[in-house]
């Protein structure tokens, strides 16, 4: 990393941090700790107390752009940035995924003589969609208003 240039830099006293915006020339994407180190060497702070938030490139190009926080002190950083799931998991378990206790024996469903096996959801709908129609072809014959014999029901009158 040839090139480090600042490209903006803003104190926000309302999070007690410098928002800072840096140009850097590599071969390469930097990583986030390679960057921590040279922030923490030009702003003379500790590597804690910095937070990158981007780091951004241009196809084809060796330029690099990165967003970063430094804050004044380790406490700031951890009240105002948001927790990752990775330091959760390296150690820290939050209360929220915490499991209660199992009972040591499985409970078991009481048995049913009645009880079929589990269909899967395609053969359920179609077997839903048949029982529709039956019933409703049932029902539309049952709601025909009495109409005068067609040629059908005539030929039928006639043969009793």
């Amino acid at each position: 990393m040839e090139n480090f240039k600042i490209l903006e830099e803003k104190e926000n006293q309302l999070f007690n941090r410098k928002e800072i915006q840096v140009s850097i020339e590599a071969e390469v994407t930097p990583s986030n700790s390679d960057i921590e180190k040279l922030i923490s060497e030009k702003f003379s702070t500790q590597i804690e107390n910095i937070k990158i938030k981007k780091i951004l490139g241009k196809f084809g190009s060796k330029t690099f752009t990165v967003f970063a926080n430094i804050y004044a002190s380790k406490e700031d950083k951890e009240n105002i940035e948001p927790k990752s799931k990775k330091k959760s998991a390296e150690g820290e378990v939050p209360e929220e995924t915490t499991q209660p206790e199992t009972p040591s024996q499985p409970v078991e469903a009481p048995a049913t003589e009645t009880q079929a096996p589990a269909k899967e959801p395609a053969q359920e709908q179609a077997e839903n969609k048949e029982e529709e129609k039956k019933e409703e072809a049932e029902h539309q014959e049952l709601a025909k208003p009495d109409e005068e014999p067609t040629q059908e029901n005539k030929v039928e009158e006639k043969a009793e």
